[in-house]
């Protein structure tokens, strides 16, 4: 039997094209996904990168839930034009941390990965509330009840717990602390933000809904936004690719 006839009982059967396909597709992905997971080197660790801080992840679960990755990506190609509109590529390591990661499959508004920094908190919140006073023509809908709604942190130590069981290292200290670590951040009225900032450095402290006193959604999720896209130092690669 010659090869062509061989390849017809593929062509005139489709049961066994089918089986085929599976198979050959199945193999294929084994061999691209099992090494990942043996392999340390997968992720590049890049210095600067840290868990996030209590309220800083509070504000990472109420950007899931309002699902804003539907519409805003968190992933810089290393094409021209996206670097230049945006900045520094994303790197691997910048999504170590995320569960799920926040990558995006569309932007519907610009990518966030380099946010963090960019606006005010004052203009955050005007975004928040209404989207087309600081973005005209913006389709986005408002979250004015962001700042409204207080936020519920009672739970926020398991959340941590099991971010720590999939891999973030979260120490103990960290979990035992994360609800006065939380208002910490929020308001500054502690006297323990040094020890905070030793926890999460280059963490911001601050009352990010200009309502001190008061912690809600709103100040979770300004601080997240703040939070992307400052922890790695890119002047360090820019200087390696001009050296190279």
């Amino acid at each position: 039997m010659s090869l062509w006839q061989k390849h017809a009982i593929f062509e005139k059967n489709s049961i066994i094209l089918t089986v085929g396909i599976v198979v050959v597709v199945a193999i294929g992905g084994l061999v691209e996904a099992v090494p990942l997971f043996y392999l340390k080197s997968t992720i590049e660790t890049v210095e600067g990168m840290r868990p996030r801080s209590p309220l800083e992840l509070a504000g990472f679960n109420i950007y899931v839930r309002e699902g804003c990755y539907n519409c805003h990506s968190q992933q810089i190609r290393t094409l021209r034009d996206e670097v230049e509109r945006y900045g520094h590529y994303s790197l691997a390591a910048e999504s170590m941390y995320d569960h799920p990661f926040q990558w995006g499959s569309k932007r519907t508004g610009p990518d966030l990965a380099r946010v963090g920094g960019k606006y005010s908190d004052a203009w955050h919140r005007d975004h928040l509330r209404n989207p087309v006073s600081v973005v005209p023509g913006s389709v986005m809908p408002p979250y004015a009840f962001l700042e409204r709604t207080e936020l519920d942190f009672r739970h926020i130590a398991d959340d941590m717990r099991v971010l720590r069981a999939t891999g973030v290292p979260y120490t103990e200290e960290q979990i035992t602390r994360a609800q006065a670590d939380l208002t910490i951040q929020a308001t500054q009225d502690d006297p323990d933000v040094d020890g905070f900032l030793e926890r999460y450095p280059n963490a911001v402290a601050r009352s990010f809904s200009g309502r001190p006193g008061r912690i809600t959604e709103a100040d979770a999720l300004i601080a997240y936004l703040q939070h992307l896209g400052n922890q790695v130092d890119f002047k360090l690669y820019d200087n390696k690719a001009n050296i190279r």
